[in-house]
């Protein structure tokens, strides 16, 4: 039995390696983060706050957020 939850355990991939963000803003001029697959994202009062929160939630990954021109819209 061990060896099976070991088994299970080594191939549970955490979600923050999956987790890619986008940083911008939106039409208004606040600052966005945003999950590329609508798992998650919010409002910020800085770009640093954003960047912050994304590459916490995607486990210090900072290669998995992009800074971005266009607007972003995000939905709630």
């Amino acid at each position: 039995m061990k060896r099976l939850k070991h088994a299970l355990a080594a191939r549970i991939v955490p979600i923050a390696n999956t987790l890619r963000f986008a940083v911008g803003r939106d039409r208004l001029g606040h600052w966005i983060a945003l999950e590329l697959q609508g798992r998650g994202g919010g409002f910020f009062r800085s770009r640093e706050a954003a960047l912050h929160y994304a590459v916490t939630e995607c486990g210090g990954r900072r290669s998995a957020v992009r800074l971005v021109r266009r607007p972003l819209l995000l939905s709630l």
